[in-house]
């Protein structure tokens, strides 16, 4: 998420009331989360396990329960509950605005744009040309849709990403301040749900077209011309490259990679990142041919029982 504008770190602290360490007029940009952070960004840390890489990341300004050594050309914000203040700044830069009309007078749709009836679109949406929306499609704020891009009924576009601190009370929501960006010629089936970024976006690729019943969580990229059959899972923060195929149900884990022009056949469970250009099948995964020759081995097991016992 960048900032409007470019914010300095004395300003930052006092939004969150916090202590900092480094120049008071440090520069400050956006903030993001750690896989997608760049120069100029807020990262949060608060676990000591992950301090060693949010220093490292190619965020500037690190948000952190501990008084550390601060890396050159860097500053840190000193917080009791950094969680907690990333809330603050989220919803202190992109705050909830409730809707006045089912579609905003701030949303922008293109020429030959076609709106079915009981569509919800929200704050600052932008859709293209020549696209068809279904209805009973929810379409929340600030969400871009190319042109030529179809949306069939009852999805939604921009729900929060599915991410929670576990605390002694109870769940703590990370609020979600990002998007969700479909590019030209995507097709979304019946019933899908595609979160938005926590602080990014959540991107479907050219061309890609979705079956119905599919979700897509948060930050995750969907490269272009993919098929993505229905009742398939996936979580938040993978990267699907170009040309890829996932048959029915199939569920992933977070923060993978599927490799360009990789099949991923029904009901898979993708535990791990794969290569593209193969074939693969199965919970956990394998390429698909060694584990079909697997099941046909396990197949002949009481066969070859029945001998030893002879």
């Amino acid at each position: 998420m960048k900032f409007p504008k470019s914010y300095t770190l004395q300003e930052i602290s006092q939004i969150i009331q916090s202590e900092y360490i480094g120049e008071a007029n440090f520069s400050i940009t956006g903030m993001n989360e750690i896989h997608v952070v760049e120069k100029g960004d807020i990262v949060f840390v608060d676990h000591p396990k992950y301090y060693d890489k949010a220093l490292n990341s190619k965020a500037t300004t690190i948000l952190i329960n501990k008084k550390v050594a601060c890396p050159e050309g860097k500053a840190l914000l000193i917080s009791e509950d950094p969680f907690r203040d990333f809330n603050k700044l989220t919803t202190y830069f992109k705050p909830f605005v409730p809707a006045s009309s089912a579609i905003s007078e701030s949303a922008q749709i293109g020429k030959g744009t076609i709106i079915q009836p009981n569509t919800f679109i929200g704050n600052n949406v932008s859709i293209g040309e020549n696209c068809v929306v279904h209805s009973n499609v929810a379409i929340y704020d600030n969400c871009v849709i190319g042109n030529n891009v179809t949306i069939h009924a009852g999805s939604v576009l921009g729900a929060d990403a599915f991410y929670y601190k576990n605390r002694p009370e109870g769940f703590d929501k990370l609020r979600s301040g990002g998007r969700v960006v479909l590019e030209d010629n995507v097709d979304i089936g019946a019933l899908c749900t595609i979160d938005k970024g926590v602080t990014g976006d959540t991107t479907i690729g050219k061309g890609t077209k979705l079956d119905n019943q599919v979700h897509v969580g948060h930050d995750t990229i969907i490269g272009e011309k993919c098929l993505i059959a229905s009742q398939t899972g996936i979580a938040g923060c993978v990267i699907i490259e170009d040309e890829v195929t996932l048959w029915g149900q199939v569920g992933t884990n977070s923060g993978i990679t599927i490799g360009k022009k990789a099949v991923i056949m029904g009901q898979t469970g993708v535990t791990k990142s794969v290569p593209g250009g193969k074939s693969y099948f199965g919970t956990p995964i394998e390429e698909s041919r060694e584990k079909l020759k697997q099941l046909a081995y396990i197949k002949k097991i009481p066969e070859i029982i029945k001998k030893v016992e002879k």
